[in-house]
């Protein structure tokens, strides 16, 4: 069943196989630690790519808001996630502006990027299935809305997706430190625009597949932005190329 005060739960077995069946987007289920879900859901869940982990039996509860969850619950996506191929193919039709969010966990940070990014005229998002913030409330909320208003993809690993939007003719661009000033950079399009965690920014296999690296110049004490600062920094000067500011 639908938890009725928050729209992003179902509980119970029998109605997150339904969900998974309808395909509805699920961001991820949880298994209380002393519950064994069907085989059924299982399988499902797997052949969807959806990730399944325990969890106390309590906080499965708290998000249902009833104790009568049958110790499973699926938290479901706001917004319906894009097929890869569908996805890659609106880029290139574009020839476009596709942003790349390399393991960014804080959710505020990802709806603040959103909103940016909507603002801006990028043209969709793609976003890692592990190591990643969910989309949730609070995504939603930072990003004012703007979420329902450009493609989002979710992709189980994010350079053979590069790979991929490579081969059928886009660019890659990583912003990251070590790379050239990016205001003195010419982008080509259709780009994929990657700004990574952070922590650890850009990943090192992401760097290795990418045909540019773009620098933020910083003259100050501080040599670190807020990535959600960087982003709309980066964005900002891809998109004054693609649209002829």
């Amino acid at each position: 069943m639908e938890n009725k005060e928050n729209n992003f739960v179902i509980w119970g077995r029998n109605p997150i196989i339904e969900a998974l069946k309808a395909e509805r987007s699920i961001e991820k289920i949880l298994v209380a630690h002393d519950s064994h879900p069907p085989k059924e859901l299982v399988k499902l869940a797997e052949k969807r790519k959806i990730k399944v982990q325990k969890a106390p039996r309590k906080k499965i509860e708290e998000l249902a808001g009833t104790k009568k969850t049958q110790g499973v619950v699926a938290l479901l996506s706001p917004v319906q996630y894009w097929k890869e191929e569908e996805f890659i193919n609106h880029i290139l039709e574009k020839e476009g502006i596709a942003l790349i969010l390399d393991h960014i966990t804080d959710p505020q940070n990802v709806g603040n990027i959103i909103r940016t990014a909507e603002v801006l005229g990028a043209h969709g998002i793609v976003i890692p299935r592990e190591r990643s913030s969910p989309i949730n409330e609070v995504v939603v909320k930072a990003s004012t809305g703007a979420i329902f208003h450009i493609p989002i993809l979710k992709t189980g690993n994010l350079r053979q997706f590069l790979d991929k939007f490579k081969k059928k003719g886009g660019w890659v661009l990583s912003v990251e430190k070590g790379g050239k000033p990016i205001h003195k950079l010419s982008f080509p399009f259709p780009l994929a625009v990657v700004v990574g965690s952070e922590g650890k920014g850009v990943s090192k296999t992401i760097l290795d597949t990418s045909d540019l690296i773009a620098t933020i110049p910083m003259k100050g004490k501080v040599t670190s932005l807020n990535v959600s600062s960087a982003t709309a920094i980066a964005l900002w000067e891809v998109v004054k190329q693609k649209y002829n500011y």
